[in-house]
C-alpha cells in the first residue's frame, strides 16, 4: 500500500489541493499599468501543478539536476510561484532576490549560492547581464516580459515559451520535508549576506498558522510585499495555499492604490511592515477611508503613536507581530495586549531577554530577544556554507535574534532596534558598507562615512539614512548628482535620506569613525545637510 504523500513539500500540496479545490482564482496577481488601469493573471491549483511540471521539465533540460540552485529575480508575477512548484517538482533549490538588487552585491548573491541558471523580469535583465563576467556559475536565463536576441555561451529564452510547452507528468523527486527548499538571503548588516538554506517543513511550519494569524475560512489576504522576502512568501501565499484562501497580490507595493485594490476585490487583511504604515497613514484623508472589506491589518512594526489612529481612520484592527526567517515569533492579536507590543510567544515557542551574560533580564531592561522551542529542544538554523554563524545564532540552544526589546511586568514583549550596526530603513536592514562602496566611487567624493538617525516617520526602531561626505577639495558638490548616482547604483531602500557634508569624518587613531560627533552634528535643516527628494 502507498503512503500518503506528505504535504510538507510545497508540490505535494500543490497536488493535493487540486484534487479537492477546483477555485479558479485561488492567486489574483494585480499590476497597476501606466494608464492607471489594472492588468489581472490568476493561477489555480491545476495552473499551479501544470506549469510547475512545465518548469520542472525546463529546469530539467537546462541540465539542473536535483539540490543544484537557481535564482528568482523577479517582481510578484505569477511566474514567481510557478518556478517554486517546478522547483518543488525536480527537487532543486530555488534563490529569490529582489529584482531591485544590483552591481556587485547581486553578483555575490548568485555566485555564493552557487546559481546555475536564474528566471528573471525583463525590467531586471540589464542589471544581471551586467554582472555576467563575474558569474562563471550562470549557464541559462529565463526571461519574463520581453527577451532580446542575445549571442554567446548563456542560453536565454522566454518564460513564456516554457510555460507553453507540452511535457509529460513528472514525479515529484522531493520525499524528505526536511530537504532544503530555498536559500533566503538575510540582509547582510555586518557584512555579507548569509543565505539561509530553508528547508521545506520551514515553508510548511509558517503556511500552518494562518488561523493562529487570525485568519478564517472564506478570508482573502492581500499583500503588496514582494515574494522574495519571507513575509509575503511564507505568511500571506503559504497560509493562502495551506487554507485554500483566494489571495490577491500586487506586482509591486502601491500605496495610492492599495485600498482601492482591496475593495475592488474583497480583501479582508493585508500585511505590513515598518515605515509602511507611516507611508499609508501620510496619504491625504479620503471620506471613504473606512468604506472598506478589511477587517485587519497584519503588522510588523506598527508605530504606538500611529496604532490608534491608523485603526479609527480606516475601520480596522491591528494584529502586530514579530518574527525573522530564521525563525522566531511574537504574537498580539487585536485587543490582546497593549498598544505598542509586539506579542507574545506562541505555545511552541518559549521566549526571554537576556543580558550581555545570558542572564535573564527584569521587566522593562531591555536585553536581546532570544527563543527555543516549547520542550527545550533548541530552533535549527542552517547557513549555506557557515557553519560558524549557524553555531553561533542558536548558541546554547537558543535562537539569537539580534534585536535589543524588553518585556512589560505581565509578560508582553516590546521591539526597541536592532543590534549591531545594521540600520533599519522602510522594514529593511540597511548594510553601511554597500552605501559607503559606492559612494566612495563618486569622483566628486574623497571620504564617507554611513549611518542612521531617528526617522521621520516614527517607527520604532526605524532610521533615516545618512551619509556624511567630503567632496573632493576644489570641485562643486552637486547633491542632485550624488542623489542619482545612489538610485542607479543601490536598491531604494539603500538611497541615503540625507547626505551631510562635512570637512572631514572625525575618526579615533585606528581610524574608526565616530559616529556620535557627526550625529552630534546632525540636523535635517542644516545649511550642510541635503535631503532626498520625493
Amino acid at each position: 500500500m502507498t503512503s500518503p504523500a506528505n504535504t510538507a513539500i510545497l508540490a505535494h500540496l500543490i497536488d493535493a489541493r487540486r484534487r479537492t479545490h477546483a477555485v479558479s482564482d485561488l492567486l489574483t496577481f494585480v499590476d497597476v499599468t501606466p494608464d492607471g488601469a489594472y492588468a489581472l493573471e490568476t493561477r489555480s491549483y491545476e495552473q499551479l501543478w501544470a506549469n510547475g511540471q512545465r518548469v520542472a521539465a525546463g529546469l530539467a533540460g537546462e541540465g539542473q539536476r536535483a539540490g543544484d540552485a537557481f535564482a528568482i529575480i523577479l517582481q510578484n508575477h505569477p511566474e514567481f510561484v510557478d518556478a517554486m512548484v517546478g522547483s518543488s517538482i525536480a527537487g532543486t533549490v530555488f534563490v529569490p532576490i529582489d529584482p531591485r538588487t544590483r552591481g556587485k552585491k547581486l553578483a555575490y548573491m548568485l555566485t555564493f549560492a552557487e546559481c546555475r541558471g536564474a528566471i528573471v523580469g525583463d525590467y531586471a535583465l540589464p542589471q544581471v547581464l551586467e554582472v555576467l563576467p563575474e558569474c562563471p556559475t550562470l549557464t541559462w536565463l529565463w526571461v519574463v516580459g520581453r527577451t532580446p536576441a542575445t549571442s554567446g555561451p548563456l542560453r536565454v529564452r522566454p518564460m513564456a515559451e516554457v510555460l507553453a510547452a507540452d511535457v509529460s507528468e513528472r514525479p515529484v523527486a522531493v520525499s524528505d520535508p526536511d530537504a532544503p527548499m530555498q536559500m533566503l538571503y538575510t540582509s547582510g548588516t555586518t557584512g555579507d549576506p548569509k543565505a539561509i538554506l530553508s528547508p521545506y517543513s520551514r515553508f510548511a511550519t509558517v503556511a500552518g498558522l494562518g488561523r493562529l494569524i487570525g485568519l478564517r475560512e472564506g478570508d482573502r489576504p492581500y499583500t503588496g510585499l514582494s515574494l522574495t522576502h519571507a513575509n509575503a512568501q511564507l505568511i500571506t501565499l503559504g497560509t493562502a495555499l495551506e487554507m485554500g484562501l483566494r489571495a490577491v497580490i500586487s506586482r509591486r507595493f502601491t500605496k495610492s492604490r492599495l485600498w482601492d485594490i482591496v475593495r475592488r476585490h474583497g480583501c479582508t487583511m493585508f500585511n505590513l511592515l515598518g515605515g509602511m504604515t507611516t507611508a499609508i497613514y501620510s496619504e491625504p484623508e479620503r471620506p471613504d477611508d473606512a468604506d472598506n472589506p478589511v477587517r485587519y491589518v497584519l503588522s510588523a512594526g506598527m508605530p504606538g503613536v500611529l496604532w490608534n489612529d491608523f485603526a479609527r481612520r480606516f475601520g480596522i484592527d491591528i494584529f502586530e507581530f514579530y518574527g525573522a526567517a530564521e525563525g522566531g515569533l511574537t504574537l498580539n492579536p487585536p485587543g490582546a495586549g497593549p498598544v505598542g507590543s509586539i506579542g507574545k510567544p506562541p505555545p511552541t515557542l518559549e521566549g526571554r531577554i537576556v543580558d550581555e551574560h545570558e542572564n535573564p533580564c527584569a521587566p522593562r531592561v531591555p536585553g536581546e530577544i532570544v527563543f527555543r522551542n516549547a520542550d527545550g529542544s533548541s530552533p535549527v538554523v542552517n547557513y549555506f556554507k557557515n557553519t560558524t554563524a549557524s553555531t553561533e545564532k542558536t548558541r546554547d540552544g537558543w535562537l539569537r535574534m539580534g534585536d535589543i526589546g524588553y518585556q512589560d511586568e505581565q509578560g508582553w514583549y516590546y521591539f526597541l532596534y536592532r543590534k549591531g550596526g545594521g540600520i533599519r530603513h522602510n522594514g529593511d536592514f540597511v548594510n553601511p558598507g554597500f552605501v559607503e562602496k559606492e559612494l566612495a566611487e563618486h569622483p566628486l567624493i574623497d571620504d564617507v562615512f554611513v549611518y542612521g538617525v531617528t526617522a521621520r516617520n516614527g517607527v520604532p526602531g526605524e532610521k533615516d539614512v545618512v551619509a556624511a561626505i567630503v567632496p573632493v577639495a576644489g570641485q562643486t558638490f552637486d547633491a542632485r548628482a550624488v542623489f542619482e548616482w545612489c538610485r542607479t547604483r543601490l536598491e531604494s531602500n539603500f538611497v541615503p535620506s540625507y547626505l551631510q557634508i562635512v570637512p572631514e569624518i572625525p575618526k579615533t587613531a585606528s581610524e574608526k569613525p565616530q559616529e556620535r560627533f557627526l550625529l552630534d552634528a546632525f540636523a535635517p535643516d542644516a545649511p550642510n545637510v541635503y535631503a532626498a527628494e520625493g
